[in-house]
């Protein structure tokens, strides 16, 4: 649920944690957009879009050199930290290369996310701000989880996770439509059905774990992580009462993603007919990188011509959809989105990541 980046050029912003009081919309009218002059006063200088991921309590921003992350501890304070990215397309160029660059993000993602959740769920849980000042991070590569919640833990989680979304969206809808197999002799209506069963799951799936009351805190962030790239994206203060005026759908979210993955799906699947049901699962889960692969360069068209008829039609439902999955976030969960943001820049424009973090005081 968090939001795909392109990253160009990297530009820092204030330092870290703080939102002092500089009008940046009335800076970027006086200097005419020179950029230096608006980083000179500390204002943000959005050169290149930022992606980001509502966590536990917490939310986590990425940059070009960099991702950060910041969580709201029980005791009211925000933990924050960063970490230095080494990109894998910058070693080997050609996984920059058109299809293979969108399953590289997807792989990237999952693996960035995943460390972010881990590291966030022992931070949320961790009142005191000396243990998280002095080190829940082993090195700067390696988030390391202090005792409470273990990387093993988190690796058990994540294949239950797997194995259940496997079962859920893969193998469910296409027992059913297995089952009806007479009724949709076409391959292409056979797949469709398919693929439509699979959106109903998914929407409902979002609509019921969107009642729970800590998933609900985690949709309030995965706005304020919206909010605050608006805002940072606009060129306005860092603050909780400027970010807060924007709304909390993006076009740029992972949500929107999954489901053009969705329907993408629905259209590469069709080659495959109709085989036994084994064959067809096979057939999903050896296909997932391809269909993730098209449907990032469907995104990325989409986002770099926004004003378009096409784009708007492809962007428009996952606008929609991000309904469910964002909430009105609060002044202090902006706070923190803001605290993972300025983390970003400040590494971004050349300062040293910080992987064993620091605590900030709350603003209150």
């Amino acid at each position: 649920m968090g939001l795909m980046s392109e990253h160009k050029n990297a530009t820092g912003g204030q330092a870290a944690g703080h939102t002092h009081a500089v009008d940046c919309a009335a800076t970027q009218r006086a200097v005419g957009g020179d950029s230096a002059t608006q980083h000179a006063v500390g204002c943000p200088v959005a050169e290149h879009s930022v992606g980001g991921q509502a966590v536990i309590e917490g939310v986590m921003m990425r940059g070009k050199r960099s991702w950060g992350l910041a969580v709201r501890q029980p005791s009211g304070v925000i933990a924050r930290h960063s970490f230095a990215l080494d990109p894998v397309g910058d070693r080997y160029p050609v996984l920059k290369l058109p299809v293979l660059r969108g399953v590289v993000t997807l792989v990237d993602s999952l693996v960035l996310g995943m460390k972010a959740l881990g590291l966030s769920a022992n931070l949320s849980l961790d009142g005191d701000p000396e243990t998280a000042e002095a080190g829940d991070v082993e090195s700067a590569a390696e988030p390391k989880a202090p005792a409470g919640l273990g990387w093993k833990e988190m690796a058990a989680t994540f294949v239950v996770a797997i194995g259940l979304a496997v079962v859920l969206f893969v193998v469910v809808p296409l027992a059913v439509v297995k089952y009806f197999e007479q009724t949709f002799s076409n391959p292409f209506v056979f797949n469709l059905v398919e693929g439509l069963i699979r959106i109903a799951i998914f929407l409902a799936y979002v609509g019921a774990i969107s009642f729970i009351p800590d998933l609900r805190r985690v949709f309030e962030y995965h706005g304020a992580e919206h909010k605050v790239i608006h805002a940072y994206e606009a060129g306005e203060e860092l603050d909780p009462a400027h970010a807060g005026r924007f709304t909390t759908l993006h076009p740029r979210c992972g949500t929107a993603f999954l489901l053009v993955v969705m329907v993408m799906a629905i259209i590469v699947f069709s080659i495959v007919g109709k085989p036994s049901l084994p064959l067809l699962v096979l057939s999903r889960l050896v296909g997932i990188p391809i269909v993730a692969g098209l449907s990032y360069e469907v995104i990325r068209f989409a986002g770099r011509h926004k004003d378009g008829v096409i784009s708007k039609v492809v962007l428009w439902p996952g606008l929609k959809l991000q309904r469910l999955t964002t909430r009105e976030p609060s002044a202090d969960q902006i706070e923190v989105a803001i605290a993972a943001l300025m983390e970003v820049l400040r590494v971004d424009a050349g300062g040293e990541p910080d992987p064993r973090g620091m605590v900030l005081p709350s603003a209150k």
